[in-house]
């Protein structure tokens, strides 16, 4: 196979950044340099800065609720990085981001093959957020956020926004641009106070308590994978596995 998925699926990082690590020299098979295209087997030695990494043990899909103050990155010499924070027994990395000034739901995973297909825009994935304004909200507010807003030089995509108190709005997107909620908002002269992300797809945070996480349940990921029309490269673990809150991870 591919070396970017030999890597992903061994969990240590999705495909995309697979292929950073083989640019940028870092990648060995049975010590010589990989490079982009590179095949590996399982069985092969194969080493990231040096260090031999593991075979597939099993997917991993977990649900966390992030914190404000946390950074969706894998670079782990950054401050608050979510990988360190987790701290899961499986190296997992974050589907997509979540602002370091958000909170809510985000997902988790090992599966370096699951990425793309909830992430490319073609797919028009829907995500959920509860949103703070500084200032109560009017009917022309969020007509023009619904519409589409022009944002980064172009216009978004219509999207569902609902009041639900005089300063707090529902809005259902179904792409991703960088800050788009915050940026849509300002366009009107509005600015974010809280932003929390309570959906992606089938996925809901729930009761989920701010800075926990669980694993996924074998129905939400059947649907979820139905929906994407994905198969895992191999089983995924049991509803048996783990899940906790952070504190319970670290022990």
């Amino acid at each position: 196979m591919r070396i970017n998925k030999f890597i992903s699926e061994t969990g240590y990082c999705s495909r995309r950044e697979a292929d950073k690590l083989v640019e940028n020299g870092r990648v060995t098979i049975n010590g010589h340099t990989a490079l982009l295209g590179s095949q590996a087997e399982h069985g092969d030695d194969v080493r990231i800065d040096g260090n031999r990494i593991g075979e597939h043990k099993g997917h991993v899909y977990i649900a966390l609720n992030k914190p404000a103050g946390i950074t969706c990155t894998t670079e782990l010499h950054i401050e608050g990085n979510i990988v360190d924070y987790v701290h899961h027994q499986e190296r997992i990395f974050p589907i997509g981001r979540l602002d370091k000034d958000s909170e809510g739901l985000i997902l988790m995973t090992n599966d370096g093959d699951v990425v793309n297909p909830i992430l490319r825009s073609e797919g028009k994935h829907e995500k959920e957020y509860i949103v703070t304004v500084d200032r109560p909200i009017s009917e022309s507010f969020v007509i023009g956020m619904s519409e589409g807003v022009k944002i980064l030089g172009s216009m978004t995509l219509p999207c569902k926004v609902t009041r639900s108190a005089e300063r707090v709005f529902r809005i259902v997107l179904t792409e991703g641009r960088n800050r788009q909620i915050r940026r849509m908002c300002e366009a009107f002269g509005y600015h974010v106070r809280k932003l929390q992300r309570v959906r992606i797809m089938n996925i809901q945070l729930g009761e989920l308590p701010n800075g926990e996480w669980r694993d996924l349940t074998e129905l939400e990921k059947a649907q979820l994978f139905d929906l994407l029309d994905y198969t895992p490269a191999s089983p995924s673990p049991s509803s048996s596995a783990q899940a906790g809150s952070k504190s319970e991870s670290n022990q």
